[in-house]
């Protein structure tokens, strides 16, 4: 009996588990968005059936702008429940809107500059709503800083050894990536963006390299992963890397990174794969 019970608790607790989250992740690597990976946002997000997609622009120095052309597509699709909501630092939150963003069947993320948006949502009601919104069934769906966002370990893109900005990092060093706290609905994988078309291979193996715990996934422009669970399918136009360090591995001489066995499986769309 009392073997029983152990085992009905178990299986009760991973079933608690399994429906934690039912919602879906739809993680774009910036650039234009092909038609077929709008119509998939749609379609996993049911608007066309009804509710809402709230915008969350705050990695933009132009939000206004950046909510118009985010609309855009969808628009076309006769989607106009859309709402734009541009909360700001050191201002109140508006429960009105922290309840919408709660209730939303997708939150869109924009792109711009992902350390912008996290100075404004980290530690607020806005961080929770989202992950209510997304336990509950909700698509969370970003792109470019949107999509970096997504991880609980974000990459901000500034090297801490140079001042000036680059969009690819010439070295594969020890502490040099910037590394800050993201929205944490992936907590397992860190997501890299524009991955192919500007050459982020250095910056992500530099990633694992430092956090051998993590999985790297860099997601070129024009392209999605659709994550469902640990479930994962890649839409779009272009490809999806994905760095492993099963090791552990992590060497270091005159600040320069090494590392052995680190893994890399390049994925197309319509192919799919598991997150650890």
């Amino acid at each position: 009996m009392k073997n029983l019970i152990i085992l009905v608790f178990t299986l009760g607790t991973l079933t608690v588990q399994a429906q934690a989250v039912k919602g879906k992740l739809i993680i774009i690597g910036g650039g234009s968005r092909p038609d077929d990976l709008v119509e998939r946002i749609i379609a996993e997000s049911g608007l066309k059936t009804g509710g809402y997609c709230v915008i969350l622009p705050m990695s933009s120095e132009d939000p206004d702008s950046s909510v118009y052309y985010a609309s855009q597509q969808f628009l076309e699709r006769g989607i106009k429940n859309l709402f734009g909501f541009n909360f700001k630092k050191d201002q109140p939150i508006k429960a009105s809107w922290i309840d919408s963003i709660r209730m939303a069947n997708l939150i869109y993320i924009t792109g711009g500059d992902q350390t912008r948006f996290m100075g404004i949502a980290e530690g607020t009601e806005i961080v929770t709503a989202i992950h209510d919104a997304y336990k509950r069934g909700a698509v969370v769906s970003g792109t470019s800083a949107g999509a970096a966002v997504m991880s609980k370990l974000m990459i901000t893109g500034n090297e801490l050894k140079k001042k000036e900005y680059a969009a690819t990092f010439e070295t594969i060093e020890s502490n040099n990536i910037e590394i800050k706290t993201g929205l944490g609905l992936l907590t397992t994988t860190i997501i890299d963006q524009h991955f192919l078309i500007r050459s982020r291979h250095n910056r992500l193996l530099t990633a694992i390299i430092e956090h051998p715990e993590m999985t790297g996934i860099g997601i070129d422009e024009s392209t999605a992963i659709l994550v469902n669970g640990k479930n994962v399918e890649v839409l779009g136009a272009s490809q999806v890397l994905v760095y492993k360090n099963p090791a552990k591995s992590r060497v270091i001489k005159n600040e320069k990174l090494g590392a052995r066995k680190i893994t890399v499986d390049v994925y197309l769309p319509g192919e799919k794969f598991i997150l650890p």
